[in-house]
């Protein structure tokens, strides 16, 4: 989330894209709070819930992105883990409050891929790096984006430096997700409605893919830096406690 310069540039990206670092990651919040929005607010099942929520997918993978880009240009790695505990415990009461859903929140998702990042990186017998990388994806089970996350960022990992490769991590994450939908729609709905439920629903993953190979220029937005830093982490609770306390004042 945070970078040690302004004019880093991401080897998969090139520096022709026109939207920055920071623009991407405002786009994903608004994308999130959409998606938390209609699954507090609207009524499963409509138009705009179905739009709202799937456009909203395009969060967590482009977070994921990020996440493997952040590892690498961090100051301190070590503050970095440390702020993504500090604001996943934060947000656990709100996340449980406004979404009712019973289990950790998506930063201690995106604390548990971090871990997986570091133990790439440090953990130097590849017996104990397999147990350890193991062990952390199995915990995403019990957080939001369950196991998904942590794969997409192995991907983006393992695919670091390389475009074609990014592109086909989007590939399999689109594939993943859209396939898992599918599976679930099936006995629901027919199987035409089922299979383009799932693609519909993995769409906005494809426009994470996109932006990020072809409008992002590898960059940070310039100036203002403790304020973007700061806003990704705050917004999550924030927005989470809004929808609470609105949800408590009208339901």
């Amino acid at each position: 989330m945070d970078t040690k310069t302004e004019e880093t540039v991401c080897p998969a990206v090139g520096q022709q894209g026109f939207l920055n670092r920071d623009a991407i990651k405002y786009m994903a919040m608004f994308t999130m709070f959409l998606n938390h929005f209609a699954t507090v607010f609207l009524q499963p099942g409509t138009l705009l819930f179905e739009l709202f929520i799937n456009i909203g997918y395009f969060t967590a993978v482009t977070m994921c992105y990020f996440l493997v880009e952040g590892y690498e240009y961090t100051h301190s790695k070590r503050k970095y883990a440390l702020r993504l505990l500090l604001f996943a415990v934060i947000s656990q009461v709100p996340y449980v409050a406004a979404l009712e859903y019973f289990q950790l929140n998506m930063l201690f998702t995106l604390l548990f891929c971090y871990l997986i990042l570091a133990v790439r990186e440090k953990v130097q017998d590849a017996a104990l790096r397999t147990i350890l990388i193991t062990g952390l994806v199995l915990l995403t089970v019990f957080c939001d984006w369950a196991l998904l996350a942590a794969v997409y960022t192995l991907l983006f990992s393992i695919n670091r430096g390389s475009r074609r490769g990014t592109a086909i991590s989007y590939g399999v994450a689109f594939f993943m997700f859209a396939g898992l939908n599918m599976l679930n729609y099936v006995g629901i709905y027919s199987t035409w409605e089922a299979v383009l439920g799932g693609l519909l629903s993995g769409a906005a993953i494809l426009v994470s893919g996109i932006v990020i190979l072809f409008c992002y220029n590898g960059k940070q937005a310039k100036g203002n830096r403790k304020f973007h830093k700061w806003f990704f982490y705050i917004f999550y609770p924030a927005h989470l406690t809004l929808f609470a306390v609105i949800k408590l004042l009208i339901m």
